[in-house]
């Protein structure tokens, strides 16, 4: 199969670790909010398993930050989530789902409270900084609106949690699920997260001062051998088989919540005032027509670059398959679909096609692990 290079320009930007990474041997890259994300270090089934044992840095600086702040800051953002903030704390991260005017999605980011007034939304891959922009000039709301120069290095695997208290002590152990703190490192402070984008366990450390943020990059490395220290990056198997949903990939802005599975994201009954409120009680009033699923396909090997149909024994469409990989884990192909009433719930079946073969399709519940 002939391979490909993506042009780099400004409008598809590099992270300050790419040249690390490039010696590292990252073999795949994909675009994300405009710039380079690493999608493979050789083969991702190695990687997936070196994951779910040690530990891996990823560049992840393509998880961008709008930075909101301003006296009206706590307002927008608000007006932006179906996700009831008025409780929130400083020093707390929350998955909020952000909405658009009609119910549907936008993005799902986790935002970070840094105080009354400063918010940072850490995004998935769409313009939220244009969303955000548009809805403060429609609101006369008195805020900034940014990207700050932040650049994620994450630390993902259940040895994560030793190789940072070696680097940064036994106080880190202590930093709860989505909980944010700053820790030093010679002499530079760094805001670090008890999160990532898998289920392994892990840490992200928004670094803002560039060059501290590459020194520790090298350091990981100079210490991590007795953890078996590897680079990554978010790993395709590790993300579906446990059921963590990409934008733009298994939904998009023709999605609504309750069909993604973001019901208990959804606050309807509190009385924050938040962009299409309205919308979404009527959809829940009436109950969706459809629902992300998982899907066991009966082939060992899939790769798909496109939504691909599932129907049911008579030819009629009953959902499309969004994201799909092999599991080593189940020994056979798995995927996430947007499936039709009356079939999304678990035990529903059907086929779909590839490369001129039809397979057999099993629904089941999401997570898969």
């Amino acid at each position: 199969m002939k391979s490909y290079s993506i042009a780099k320009s400004r409008r598809v930007r590099s992270s300050p670790y790419t040249s690390r990474i490039e010696k590292q041997g990252v073999t795949a890259y994909t675009v994300y909010n405009h710039m380079l994300l690493p999608a493979a270090f050789g083969s991702i089934e190695d990687s997936c398993n070196h994951l779910k044992k040690n530990v891996q840095v990823w560049d992840v600086a393509a998880e961008r930050q709008v930075e909101i702040i301003g006296k009206d800051a706590a307002k927008l953002v608000q007006l932006m989530t179906c996700r009831d903030l008025s409780k929130s704390k400083i020093g707390r991260c929350y998955y909020c789902p952000i909405i658009d005017d009609q119910g549907n999605l936008v993005n799902d980011p986790v935002i970070l409270k840094l105080a009354e007034d400063r918010w940072w939304i850490s995004i998935a891959d769409s313009d939220v900084i244009f969303f955000a922009k548009g809805l403060a000039s429609g609101n006369d709301f008195k805020v900034q609106i940014f990207e700050p120069s932040v650049d994620i290095i994450a630390i993902q695997g259940p040895k994560s949690f030793d190789l940072m208290e070696k680097v940064f002590g036994r106080k880190i152990k202590e930093l709860k699920f989505f909980g944010f703190d700053f820790y030093e490192f010679k002499g530079v402070k760094h805001l670090i997260a008890r999160s990532g984008w898998s289920k392994q366990g892990g840490f992200e450390v928004y670094v803002e001062n560039t060059q501290s943020g590459l020194d520790l990059y090298d350091y990981f490395f100079e210490i991590g051998k007795e953890f078996n220290l590897k680079p990554g990056c978010p790993n395709l198997i590790e993300r579906i088989e446990s059921g963590l949903l990409s934008y733009g990939n298994d939904f998009d802005n023709n999605d609504n919540p309750f069909e993604c599975g973001f019901e208990k994201y959804v606050n309807l009954d509190s009385d924050v005032s938040f962009l299409g409120k309205e919308k979404l009680r009527k959809i829940k009033n009436e109950g969706i027509k459809r629902k992300l699923m998982g899907v066991f396909i009966d082939i060992d090997k899939i790769n798909i670059t496109k939504s691909i149909d599932i129907t049911d024994d008579k030819g009629v469409f009953i959902g499309e398959l969004r994201s799909a990989c092999y599991s080593p884990h189940f020994k056979k192909a798995i995927g996430i679909a947007m499936i039709n009433e009356p079939y999304c719930k678990a035990s529903a079946t059907g086929t779909m096609e590839i490369d001129g073969k039809s397979l057999a399709v099993k629904v089941c519940d999401l997570p898969f692990i």
